[in-house]
């Protein structure tokens, strides 16, 4: 009897392993098309929310609306509505100035939007940065690193303006700029930039955050010395990681590879160079700034600081923006630049 139990229980064994592994391999397809479908799922909310974000600023607006047909319509009209209401605005010119380390390629959603809505993106790159050919150390002053869009300007028919936009230090350039041909620029946008006053340096709106210039001169361990170790240094760049912190927290993972690639080391001269603006020119431009509140490289606090010291015309603001909108929050920016466009 005990062997003839004991036979029992192998076979009772085996069978219930096969049921098990039956039951284990059920579960599993099950959980494997459960898997499926729950992707499927998520690519579509994902794919709806972003066509609902690209105008939609109501965010019960965009979770009432389930339809494709519908979410396209309503993209198509929103579109047909901006589009409209620029039709009357008389110039639709915009020049999109990077900022340290970046180039024209950082632009690349922001001049998508732009241009769909019928307006007219140039992204430039600067002296020494982008896909420019001029090396980063020859460039020593900030008239040498504006040079693009200096030239830019000299060449603009006498009855076309333009609207400029800059981004972090790349506000010199704009402060340069305004001071050179006031007369040929519409509105100035500072996109968390160095707005500077007169005889400031853009390095000191930075020097909150990164210590004294003398400081910076002395630990710095990002210095190029394009002339040899024995002279100034020419240039400067952080490692990876401290880049991915201070101007990607909030950025997608693609957007923060294509920088990884694409970033040049910044010339050091232009941000330690003062800059002299006067009442008469640089003063008579239109200002507008755009504040990030998720800003690891400019502090909200040290932006709110530069809006008092120098007030611009108007302030915007995007609530979960890192240091680079136009990778984090390119929706909010672009509906941010086309109100300021369409401001009398």
């Amino acid at each position: 009897m005990g062997n003839s139990f004991i036979c029992r229980t192998k076979k009772d064994t085996k069978d219930n392993g096969s049921r098990s592994k039956r039951i284990g391999r059920s579960q599993r397809k099950m959980l494997a098309e459960e898997e499926f479908l729950h992707r499927q799922a998520l690519s579509m909310a994902l794919h709806q929310h972003r066509l609902s974000q690209r105008f939609d600023g109501s965010m019960s607006r965009r979770i009432g609306s389930t339809s494709p047909r519908r979410h396209s319509d309503s993209l198509a009209n929103n579109e047909k509505k901006v589009s409209e209401s620029l039709e009357n605005v008389k110039f639709k010119r915009i020049i999109l100035i990077h900022g340290e380390g970046f180039g024209a390629w950082c632009w690349y959603k922001t001049i998508a939007q732009l241009e769909e809505v019928g307006l007219l993106p140039t992204a430039l790159d600067l002296s020494g940065s982008g896909i420019d050919l001029t090396d980063s150390n020859t460039v020593t002053t900030l008239a040498q690193y504006s040079k693009p869009l200096i030239h830019y300007l000299e060449n603009l028919p006498e009855d076309e303006k333009v609207i400029l936009v800059g981004h972090s230090s790349g506000g010199a350039c704009l402060s340069y700029a305004l001071e050179c041909f006031p007369e040929k620029i519409s509105k100035a946008i500072f996109l968390c930039a160095t707005m500077v006053s007169n005889g400031q340096r853009p390095f000191d709106v930075f020097a909150e955050e990164l210590g004294s210039a003398e400081h910076f001169m002395q630990e710095s361990q990002f210095f190029i010395y394009g002339n040899g170790q024995d002279k100034p240094p020419t240039g400067f760049m952080f490692e990876k990681q401290l880049i991915k912190g201070l101007y990607f927290n909030q950025s997608p993972t693609k957007d923060v590879a294509l920088a990884m690639v694409s970033m040049r080391p910044t010339p050091l001269g232009p941000i330690m160079e003062k800059l002299s603006l006067s009442p008469e020119k640089y003063e008579t431009g239109r200002r507008f700034y755009i504040q990030t509140l998720e800003d690891h490289a400019l502090s909200s606090d040290v932006q709110e600081k530069l809006v008092r010291e120098n007030p611009p015309e108007g302030v915007f603001k995007i609530k979960g923006s890192d240091h680079c909108p136009f990778f984090s929050k390119p929706h909010s920016l672009h509906k941010i630049l086309v109100e300021i466009v369409q401001i009398p």
